[in-house]
C-alpha cells in the first residue's frame, strides 16, 4: 500500500505567484492560473492554446534554461 503524501505547509497564493514568475521567465503566460477557491491546496492552470502548450513542453525539456 502506497503511503499518503502530505502537502507541506505552503501558502498556495505564494506558490501561484512563484509559478507565474517562473513561467513568465520562460515567456509563458497562463491567464487562467489561479488558486482553486473551493480547495486552496489546488492550483488551476486552466486551458491554454496549442502554441503555449508547445512552449511549456519545450521549457520543461530545457529544465527552464534559456
Amino acid at each position: 500500500m502506497a503511503a499518503k503524501s502530505k502537502t507541506p505547509d505552503l501558502d498556495p497564493f505564494t506558490v501561484r505567484e512563484e509559478l507565474r514568475s517562473a513561467l513568465d521567465g520562460a515567456g509563458i503566460v497562463l491567464p487562467s492560473l489561479r488558486v482553486d477557491p473551493q480547495m486552496e491546496q489546488l492550483i488551476e492552470l486552466g486551458r491554454i492554446r496549442v502554441d503555449v502548450a508547445a512552449r511549456l513542453a519545450e521549457a520543461l525539456r530545457r529544465g527552464g534554461r534559456e
